[in-house]
């Protein structure tokens, strides 16, 4: 790719409701160029021209079923698909020498040491957040939390949408690290996860972590720094999930442009 060039981008799982809005923010990016779209073997999409799957007319850029089969199309691929997919889609980048944007959750961690191999040889941004503003907001829980110490009691509450099948989420996960990490701590230790009847007082160091379930919220996020006498909190309202799509599409343009190395989104937004 030369430096004045459109970055090519392709998308696994163009056919879901993530894969539709990557593709979109793909084509709403002025530096990225949509270059290929793929979908599992099953899909009843296969061979839709991606334009149409949007909205926005023939782009003459079809779903396929096989990575392989456009690999040489593309700069960087982004995944936001399934472990197993992900798993083999990291091989294929690998063995080509395509850069990736991953944002699969719950990878194993036989999955992990594949992604961190691989990484030794390709570019990978992979976070479990693409939002500019969840990983700022990362930045300043650690700021607060090294600059607090024990002086202030840290709790993390979120709340998402009814349909949610898990808690907490993992972005509020990511946020209880980065406070444990300003102060030192290791998460595991110090963790409260919701609080039930005679827990007695609250100990000095816990950081407590709450989840709310309700409607159609796409994702609230605050951690409250309480020291006596003030209080700190910082929070992050997702308002529209198109912000985490054209966040992985900015990662993918940042991606291109590494050699090979593990990073995430702090590390594309010049966080670290």
């Amino acid at each position: 790719m030369t430096q004045n060039s459109l970055t090519k981008v392709g998308v696994i799982g163009a056919g879901g409701r993530m894969g539709r809005m990557l593709v979109q923010a793909i084509i709403d990016n002025p530096a990225t160029t949509l270059s290929a779209t793929i979908d599992h073997k099953d899909s009843s999409l296969i061979g839709v021209d991606a334009g149409e799957l949007v909205g926005v007319g023939k782009l003459n850029i079809n779903l396929v079923d096989n990575l392989e089969q456009v690999i040489n199309d593309i700069d960087v691929l982004i995944d936001f698909s399934l472990p197993q997919a992900t798993e083999k889609n990291v091989q294929v980048c690998q063995q080509y020498g395509k850069a990736m944007v991953i944002g699969t959750t719950g990878l194993s961690d036989e999955q992990n040491a594949l992604v961190d191999n691989a990484s030794k040889e390709i570019a990978i941004v992979y976070a479990g957040n693409y939002s500019t503003g969840v990983n700022l907001s990362l930045k300043l829980i650690e700021m607060a939390a090294k600059a607090f110490g024990d002086t202030a009691d840290i709790e993390v509450i979120e709340a998402h949408h009814k349909h949610k099948v898990d808690a907490p989420s993992g972005t509020a996960y990511m946020m209880a690290e980065a406070a444990a990490a300003g102060r030192g701590q290791n998460l595991k230790e110090v963790a409260v996860y919701g609080r039930e009847g005679q827990t007695g007082a609250r100990k000095q160091g816990e950081i407590g972590i709450h989840a709310i379930r309700g409607g159609e919220i796409i994702g609230d996020h605050t951690v409250m720094f309480i020291a006596d006498g003030e209080m700190v909190e910082i929070t992050h309202k997702a308002r529209e999930r198109m912000t985490f799509a054209a966040g992985a599409v900015r990662a993918a343009t940042w991606a291109v442009s590494q050699t090979a190395g593990l990073n995430d989104m702090q590390d594309v937004l010049g966080l670290k």
